[in-house]
């Protein structure tokens, strides 16, 4: 018998319509797309990390300046950085990465006057020397980061 109906029902099921393999591609597309925009480079969060930290340590060093009247400086380390004129252990001293340095200039004065003058600090990866993010005030207004180098 040529038109064998059983024949060609067992052809048929032997593999993947086109609409089962589009639809299987569209999801590893779309998993892969989610994947590679959740992953972000570690050492460049870990940077903006300390350098978010880095500004709210100002400011705070900053009010402790005009609360006691004396003068606070910030300065870098061998090991990371210390707060001069505040009590020892009042804030931190270590960076959160152990890849963080300063590029540039390395003492900010915090006070006690309430204007302190435009100042910056610049930090880099050790792993990615050129971006970097930028710990700045004007003098008035709060210290604030902006990316250094970035795409």
């Amino acid at each position: 018998m040529p038109g064998n109906p059983l024949i060609f029902y067992r052809l048929r099921t032997a593999g993947f319509t086109l609409l089962e393999l589009l639809v299987v591609i569209a999801i590893m597309a779309m998993a892969t797309a989610g994947v590679s925009l959740s992953m972000r480079d570690t050492s460049q969060t870990a940077l903006e990390r300390d350098a978010q930290r880095l500004a709210v340590l100002f400011e705070s060093a900053r009010a402790q300046s005009r609360a006691s009247g004396a003068a606070v400086v910030w300065h870098t380390t061998s090991q990371g950085f210390r707060f001069e004129g505040v009590a020892a252990g009042a804030l931190p001293e270590r960076w959160l990465s152990e890849g963080t340095v300063v590029r540039g200039i390395a003492a900010v004065q915090l006070g006690p006057e309430p204007i302190i003058g435009p100042q910056s600090v610049e930090l880099v990866s050790v792993q990615l020397p050129t971006r970097g993010w930028r710990v700045a005030t004007d003098g008035l207004r709060p210290f604030a980061v902006q990316a250094v180098g970035q795409p």
